[in-house]
């Protein structure tokens, strides 16, 4: 039998509203349910135009935090971005990779990142969940 635990880890009267973008629709699915959870309020894509187009749709502060995958068809997550640093410099995005990619080859495309802004794959709810509290408070 299933018991539903409250381990919420957002404040009930504000719940950050995190854009996550990633072209597997199952990790998409689990971090919405897990994150959701945990007390944040989630918006899934499955490709950069998509979430370009939600983000438009939106007051340019309206998204607390991005969390995007790399590699993805079409739109990179390296596009998705510079194009949304443009519309709102500041912005929090991270990065989910399941690559090991050294951060010398991150700053050669995007000079700013910080090795906090790059979460790896695979992670846990749990993990991810503590990495965003992390970021939203930096």
């Amino acid at each position: 039998m299933y018991i539903a635990r409250d381990d919420n880890i957002q404040s009930k009267d504000h719940a950050s509203n995190i854009m996550i973008i990633d072209d597997d629709l199952d990790i998409l699915l689990t971090i919405k349910i897990g994150l959701e959870q945990k007390g944040f309020k989630i918006h899934t894509f499955s490709c950069g135009k998509s979430a370009l187009e939600a983000f438009e749709d939106h007051a340019p502060n309206y998204y607390d935090l991005v969390l995007t995958d790399i590699r993805m068809p079409d739109m990179n997550g390296f596009a998705v971005y510079l194009y949304l640093k443009e519309k709102n410099p500041s912005l929090r995005i991270a990065f989910m990779t399941a690559f090991d990619m050294p951060i010398e080859e991150f700053r050669a495309v995007i000079p700013t990142v910080e090795i906090n802004d790059i979460i790896e794959k695979p992670f846990t709810i749990d993990d991810l969940a503590t990495r965003i509290m992390y970021i939203l408070k930096s």
